[in-house]
């Protein structure tokens, strides 16, 4: 059977995003998103040009608003339901198709991913409930990068830490980092799944990945999303014994400190105004120092990352900027690769400044590896995955 249909479900900390995909084809059939959920300004617009608002929806609320919308998109019934899940830990290395004990164990992995499996949870019960005969996939943010070696996923702790609870680098945005980098072989000549790249995953969360030829290496996210790059509202790594300074000095508790790690650090802690880097680069125009410091912290740590990752390559055939940041934001490529003259990537400021905003495009100046945008497609990734599944199970199982 081609032209089959998946609907993908991808829930975020605080937003879901929808897209209707058919097999091999390009573009969504249909896409809509809830933003800024659990809060009065929630909302959603769709690709039909709707907009509505949904003040205080949950996701469970914006899901229940949503997927009717789908239905009137459908040419023949959906083929499965491809839903976004962050952590699968240490026991899930690739897309599974739902059921109750794959939903214990993403259960289980929560406080590996507390902003968002739970999040993903919502998305996957209300899908299952209000499509029961459909199949449903779980594709893992961490199942990409289970290719890494021992000495790039292992922590320097006692082995029982990770031979019986799993504390291990696991990783995350795995789906994007496979589908920009399978794009650059495709883009550059070299073939979809061949090529050493760095990629650069920036968004409201960052990462940063090193992958040879389809697989990854090293990343800089680690047991949790909280480790690695300075993000939109995480502080990226720090002193691993910030926790302990805080509750001598300060008196806080572990609640406290994750709070703050997660929700009130990264671009706007730095800034004191805003986790939204267009809006810090009109702040830092206007003269805003906050701005400045958190722009050339987020692109000096970034800089940083992608340097001491090249070390998992044997070459390096290029970098890959994508994400919402990555793809959009021409000063923070450009001030990124100011700090990477030593890995001999080179910008052209040009063509860096005149990249359409969401456009796929070529950056580097003569006689640099390549440097590319690409925007990323993690919903096509997702769709692609769960069909690849489809085909590998009995028909028992997916009737």
């Amino acid at each position: 059977m081609t032209n089959r249909l998946v609907l993908v479900i991808n829930g975020g900390s605080s937003s879901i995003k929808m897209a209707l995909r058919r097999e091999d084809t390009p573009g969504a059939l249909f896409d809509a998103i809830a933003e800024r959920l659990n809060t009065s300004q929630a909302c959603y617009t769709t690709s039909d040009g709707e907009r509505g608002e949904l003040a205080n929806a949950t996701h469970l609320d914006a899901l229940n608003a949503l997927l009717p919308m789908v239905e009137r998109h459908l040419d023949r019934p959906l083929s499965a339901v491809g839903h976004r899940v962050v952590h699968g830990g240490e026991r899930f290395t690739s897309a599974q198709l739902l059921n109750d004990d794959i939903i214990a164990g993403i259960e289980a992995n929560v406080p590996l991913a507390p902003l968002h499996n739970p999040a993903n949870l919502t998305g996957i019960r209300a899908a299952m409930q209000l499509l029961p005969q459909t199949p449903q996939v779980a594709v893992f943010d961490t199942a990409f990068h289970q290719t890494m070696p021992p000495h790039a996923f292992r922590y320097a702790l006692p082995d029982e830490l990770y031979a019986v609870h799993g504390v291990r680098r696991y990783g995350f945005h795995g789906t994007s980092h496979k589908y920009v980098s399978d794009q650059a072989g495709l883009l550059t000549g070299l073939g979809k799944g061949n090529g050493a790249w760095l990629t650069a995953h920036l968004g409201n969360g960052c990462s940063s990945c090193a992958v040879l030829d389809g697989r990854s290496m090293d990343t800089s996210m680690g047991l949790t999303p909280l480790e690695g790059l300075v993000m939109g509202t995480r502080s990226g790594d720090v002193d691993p014994n910030l926790h302990a300074h805080l509750a001598r000095t300060l008196g806080w508790d572990l609640n406290r400190i994750e709070q703050l790690l997660n929700r009130e650090s990264g671009l706007l802690g730095l800034s004191g105004l805003s986790n939204d880097m267009r809006e810090l680069e009109q702040a830092r125009a206007d003269g805003h120092s906050g701005a400045q410091l958190a722009i050339e912290v987020f692109c000096y740590r970034l800089a940083r990352s992608l340097a001491g990752l090249s070390v998992a390559l044997p070459r390096i055939d290029g970098l890959i900027f994508t994400g919402g940041i990555g793809e959009n934001s021409a000063l923070t490529r450009a001030l990124t690769l100011k700090h990477l003259a030593v890995l001999g990537l080179r910008i052209d400021p040009d063509n860096n400044s005149a990249l359409p905003r969401g456009q796929a495009g070529r950056i580097e100046a003569k006689g640099s590896p390549a440097i590319l945008v690409i925007p990323t497609d993690e919903e096509r990734q997702i769709a692609e995955e769960s069909l690849d599944l489809l085909d590998t199970q009995p028909r028992s199982q997916t009737a």
